[in-house]
């Protein structure tokens, strides 16, 4: 069965997240700069299935696109002409990051771990697959 894939987009760091084939689990895969992204793609999707990718939408408090809206569509738009087999859904990403960071938090991580970026970049991109999951299952 395809895995499911999802991406916590920033303009130095992508967390990526995946579920397992049954798609049951969320999990945080890894942290890549935009500049590899493609090239780890077509990489892994040369050894496992995915069905859909999920990318996170950001946006402000009062619903309208954030600043980094624009890179985010770049980003979708650059999926979009490399997989173009690969459905793409967008899910509003709002908190992810906090909740992320509370979660690293809570989990007993040393300060120094708990302040890696990548952790919390691949935790939110984790976060936002599990939300994908709980609304579409």
């Amino acid at each position: 069965m395809p895995r499911i894939m999802a991406f916590d987009y920033g303009t130095k760091r992508i967390g990526i997240a995946i579920t397992d084939p049954m798609q049951i689990i969320a999990t945080g895969l890894d942290t890549i700069h935009p500049n590899l992204i493609i090239d780890f793609l077509k990489k892994y999707l040369q050894t496992e299935q995915v069905e859909r990718f999920i990318v996170g939408e950001p946006k402000q408090m009062d619903n309208t696109p954030s600043q980094s809206a624009p890179h985010v569509k770049g980003f979708v738009n650059l999926l979009k002409r490399t997989f173009p087999e690969i459905p793409i859904e967008m899910l509003d990403e709002r908190f992810t990051s906090k909740m992320a960071t509370a979660a690293i938090m809570q989990s007993g991580f040393k300060k120094m771990d708990r302040q890696n970026k990548e952790r919390v970049d691949t935790i939110s991109a984790t976060i936002l697959l599990q939300s994908w999951m709980e609304k579409s299952f």
